[in-house]
């Protein structure tokens, strides 16, 4: 069987990819993937008891973009929220990322702004060439914020602490000498209002698309030819570990549904970095402005095997991603895209960003 194009996975960067090909090329896409679903880790459904749920944990799209936020509000109208995140800290709720009302309620202080940003300067060691994810929150904030928000929390996350992670885990996360709360602070912030999994139907609805689930790239690869492929799965699966396996975190959920109470928590999200074995709290109709009497937690737990979710971004993994890259650099007719294929943390509004900007040759 001849294709002219085949995307390997159905998540932003193969959707994104397939309705460029199809739209701008007019061409033929066969879009597969081995989910029983599209949308990859962005899918939503409705629970046994009718709570939209994010399948492989929350999902708040926030970008500075409007490029992306503009393609993508052609298939979906949103629910403008802004996500707030708790950290439970020494036996209280404590605003989290690092700001002032973090400092003010955790050292029960009342510092203005100005005088947080002193405060944060007093604690900080300077340190030479930051090299890990430690080196950048002690720089910043000091040894014990550092104990207190980020250390346990990584290791829970990542089965390694932040002095064996790359710099880039923990700069993501903002220190702010203000008072603002939100956990993004974005232009744009949202989530589609019919659910992400309506979103991505609409960006694959097209004829020139063809979608098929349930479906291994690697058991149909020998009887399908193609023009160009565009693989967004694991770089080294593809590879069959020629280099060795790279590590990927896992999750998994534990959800409760409570009848007798309309809210578990204050926010859509509770951190708990040092208490339990699970990493986070996270209930969705904080996220998606359900109305309804009742609500669903799901609880967090990190795991080294099962699906893959998050690189591992050491220095072991990056050297072989590195040399997986560079041998990719060969292929005439395959294009490697997305997180897990580029072996790269990639927020939503990047992995959308990177395949609009995809040449299509």
């Amino acid at each position: 069987m001849k294709i002219k194009n085949v995307v390997v996975g159905a998540g932003y960067a193969g959707a994104v990819t397939a309705r460029r090909l199809a739209e701008e090329k007019n061409e033929k896409v066969l879009v597969i993937d081995k989910h029983n679903h599209i949308a990859g880790h962005a899918y939503d459904q409705y629970n046994e008891y009718g709570v939209l749920i994010h399948t492989y944990g929350p999902h708040i799209f926030h970008t500075n973009n409007k490029k992306v936020w503009d393609w993508l509000s052609r298939f979906t109208d949103w629910y403008l929220y802004q996500h707030r995140v708790l950290s439970y800290i020494d036996g209280m709720k404590i605003p989290m990322p690092i700001s002032a009302e973090t400092i003010n309620q955790l050292y029960n202080l009342n510092l203005s702004s100005d005088e947080v940003e002193k405060w944060l300067e007093k604690q900080a060691e300077h340190i030479d060439e930051i090299k890990t994810s430690e080196d950048v929150v002690i720089s910043k904030a000091g040894r014990d914020i550092y104990e207190k928000f980020f250390k346990n929390y990584t290791y829970k996350q990542w089965d390694r602490y932040p002095d064996e992670l790359d710099p880039s885990v923990i700069k993501r996360i903002p220190f702010r000498n203000n008072r603002d709360t939100r956990y993004f602070t974005d232009k744009y912030q949202g989530l589609p209002k019919q659910g992400y999994t309506k979103m991505f139907e609409k960006i694959l609805d097209h004829p020139n698309i063809h979608i098929m689930l349930n479906t291994n790239w690697l058991d149909i690869k020998d009887q399908i030819q193609y023009d160009k492929l565009y693989f967004t799965g694991p770089i080294d699966l593809y590879y069959d570990y020629k280099f060795g396996a790279l590590e990927y975190r896992s999750v998994r959920f534990e959800y409760e549904t409570f009848f007798n109470k309309e809210f578990y928590q204050e926010v859509g999200t509770v951190n708990y970095p040092n208490d339990y074995d699970f990493t986070r709290i996270t209930e969705y109709k904080h996220l998606t402005g359900q109305n309804i009497p009742y609500t669903t937690i799901a609880k967090e737990y990190s795991m080294a095997h099962g699906e893959p979710f998050y690189i591992v971004p050491d220095k072991e993994n990056q050297d072989k991603a590195e040399q997986y890259r560079q041998y990719a650099q060969k292929e005439k007719n395959v294009t490697f895209i997305g997180r897990l294929a580029e072996y790269k943390y990639y927020n939503m509004d990047q992995i959308v960003d990177r395949a609009l900007e995809l040449p299509l040759d």
